[in-house]
């Protein structure tokens, strides 16, 4: 896939360098960030005094890129955003890759440009578990966010939401990569333009100014960077006439992950196109409420204060993390499908989102293990969906298939069954999570405190206690498990209370060591703050808050089944003294998380849309959302839904693709009660 040849990256796929070594971040400033007008754009974001500051000061900007390679173009922009950009202004960097490089390429890549070596270092500190789709990491204390989707361009920028600033067209040449150059890039390169969006490339192949021609692109040839006579620069300038069926681009996608909107070939003149969709208004940060102090509400929180908001955030318990989020410790593993279906995609995005975040807070051992993780091929039909997982060809720094004899080295002891390893599998305590995300100067606690109440007053929310008025904002999250749905607005979300059990083992209890998680039908951690954590019981509806010798019993029957030398080692155990812990889970009918947009379902009940309506002819409720439902995987979900309610409000990039936003639509069951599934879009449409 790589060779080094005269110590440069070269692609035997491609037959062309990465990049030059003595000259490819001078080509890349020239081609990609003055041909883009970066730096004056970006000097212009600081605004001029007395001039309408408003216009300027954007909150952000998004470039999207195709072919990542060695990530020199996004190096180049950041350093030059460091130089340019407002300190509160976020940059996006969007890009396509659909063969990434290996860990030690990019390293040995990185180590012949000592100019950037603070930036690559950050950049390969996550650069880890690239697994196809899409992967958000957080660079520059935020400042930077690199959105990278993994795949086919064809396959993976069709799923894209964002509105887009600056194009870099980049990737190997057309003769050398004829399949990336063709009418499907250049049309989801319009679909996802703006009538200010620039482009550069560095060719100025006929096939190439064509085709964005066709789209609506204005082109221009320029001269080139060193040897390279001429490329290709310009911006858009509106979707051509014969686009006019399907100006909902967008919508489609959403409703469909690999849509597209045909273009024709035919020369298309300025007289003859649309006019191009105005940049999106910039969101400046403002004030926000969430409501709910469990991981959900806490990584939300986050994610809004991060992007600058000032957040509210009311908790009815004495303090934050007291309910599901307060057991003493969460295991953090995806629970992946043989095929790449919703519950699978959003598993493994969830958890290496909460991975990366978890990087970043940077909690203590005592708080926070990547130990590994085991799950069993405990019966034939385990064994199956675990063999398909292997056969997926996943990387190896995410999941591997391991024999018996590995998985029993790995343990510290005699496993039966072959079983999925997940080396960076791990165990989290629940609270110290929560109170690392809230740790943050925009974030003001209101704990004590009971949301009774919510109402909407011209442009502002109120959320409404016992003594009346709480707080207000234009802006209102609501991330309290079942209690989700106790306000009238949301009484339609349907959500369920499943309890969960906790056995907490003494280490002194068992003279055989556990190096790793297992899991079979439950999970057994290995020996933290002196105790083994095994769970957790399933029961749907049940109240009962005490801990229970039943359920203590058939967590230990589980730990007979998974590990038989662990449990034969044990003393007898009084059940009723036993130490465990009882929470409660906020389940859906489908399993998936609610986070995104609310609709007022009784005026939406009360007056039908038509079938041919669109997401904006709605009623929605301006500024409320949700993020709930997240059953007994809060810790891997509940913070990327955060990251996809976090986007839209600021109006930014989504970090999950238009099929995942989808799905977690809150109103899908209202939707599709009334026969209007094909409007379950959520985050993916919603007409921010």
């Amino acid at each position: 896939m790589i060779e080094w040849r005269d110590g440069e990256p070269y692609s035997t796929v491609y037959q062309d360098v990465y990049f030059s070594r003595e000259s490819g971040p001078d080509e890349t400033r020239h081609v990609f960030l003055q041909h883009n007008q970066l730096r004056e754009r970006w000097l212009a974001m600081h605004g001029q005094p007395g001039q309408g500051n408003e216009v300027h000061q954007a909150r952000h900007f998004t470039i999207a890129e195709t072919g990542f390679g060695t990530g020199l173009n996004l190096l180049c922009a950041w350093q030059l955003w460091e130089e340019t950009a407002p300190n509160d202004a976020r940059l996006h960097f969007i890009s396509t890759e659909k063969h990434p490089l290996s860990l030690s390429d990019m390293q040995q890549a990185w180590a012949s440009l000592p100019e950037f070596s603070r930036y690559s270092a950050e950049l390969l500190a996550q650069y880890q578990w690239l697994a196809p789709g899409m992967h958000r990491l957080s660079l520059a204390n935020g400042r930077v966010i690199v959105t990278l989707l993994i795949g086919d361009v064809a396959e993976t920028l069709p799923s894209l939401r964002a509105s887009v600033d600056a194009w870099f067209l980049d990737g190997f040449a057309p003769s050398r990569n004829p399949e990336m150059w063709q009418a499907p890039l250049f049309t989801q390169m319009a679909r996802l333009s703006h009538a200010e969006t620039t482009f550069a490339t560095f060719t100025s192949a006929g096939i190439v100014k064509r085709g964005l021609q066709a789209a609506g692109f204005v082109v221009r040839k320029v001269p080139g960077h060193g040897r390279k006579r001429e490329m290709l620069t310009g911006h858009f300038g509106g979707k051509p006439l014969e686009q006019s069926v399907g100006e909902s681009v967008n919508q489609a996608t959403a409703q469909d992950a690999t849509a597209s909107v045909a273009i024709s070939g035919a020369a298309s003149t300025a007289r003859q196109r649309h006019a191009a969709p105005a940049r999106p208004a910039p969101h400046a940060p403002g004030k926000a409420i969430v409501i709910g102090g469990g991981i959900a509400g806490c990584a939300t929180s986050h994610a809004l204060a991060q992007r600058g908001w000032q957040v509210t955030l009311i908790e009815r318990h004495p303090q934050i993390a007291e309910a599901a989020s307060g057991n003493p410790l969460g295991v953090l593993y995806p629970r992946l499908a043989g095929q790449d279906i919703i519950l699978s995609r959003l598993a493994q995005h969830g958890f290496l989102h909460s991975l990366r975040l978890l990087q970043q807070l940077q909690l203590s051992a005592a708080d926070h293990a990547r130990c590994g993780l085991l799950q069993l091929a405990y019966d034939a039909r385990e064994r199956e969906r675990c063999l398909a997982i292997a056969a997926r060809d996943l990387p190896p720094d995410l999941v591997q298939w391991l024999s018996s004899a590995e998985a029993s080295a790995l343990a510290g002891q005699a496993l039966d069954q072959d079983a999925l390893y997940f080396p960076a599998g791990g165990w989290v305590h629940p609270p110290a999570f929560c109170h690392a995300l809230v740790n943050h100067a925009n974030i003001r606690q209101r704990v004590s405190t009971q949301a009774l109440n919510i109402q909407r007053v011209g442009d502002e929310w109120q959320v409404i206690g016992v003594d009346g008025l709480l707080e207000t904002a234009p802006v209102l999250v609501i991330a309290a498990a079942t209690d989700s749905a106790r306000f009238d607005l949301t009484a339609h979300l349907p959500l369920q209370n499943v309890r969960g059990q906790i056995t907490l083992l003494p280490a002194t209890a068992t003279d055989v060591p556990l190096n790793i998680i297992v899991c079979s039908d439950g999970y057994i951690s290995p020996a933290v703050q002196g105790r083994h954590c095994l769970g957790a019981t399933f029961d749907a509806d049940d109240v009962d808050t005490s801990v229970k010798a039943q359920d203590h019993a058939s967590n230990l029957a589980m730990l007979a089944r998974t590990l038989p030398a662990m449990h034969a080692s044990l003393p007898p155990l009084d059940l009723d003294t036993l130490e465990g812990r009882t929470a409660f889970r906020a389940a859906t009918p489908d399993y998936l998380p609610m986070a995104g947009p609310v609709l007022d379902a009784t005026a939406l009940q009360a007056q039908p849309p038509r079938h041919t309506a669109n997401p904006e002819d709605l009623p929605w409720l301006p500024g409320l959302y949700v993020n709930t439902g997240h059953g007994s995987k809060g810790l891997i979900n509940a913070p990327l839904c955060a990251e996809m309610l976090a986007s839209a409000i600021a109006g930014e990039p989504a970090p999950v693709d238009s099929k995942l936003l989808a799905a977690l639509d809150p109103n899908r069951f209202l939707l599709r009660s009334m026969g209007l599934k094909r409007l379950v879009l959520g985050l993916a449409a919603y007409p921010s």
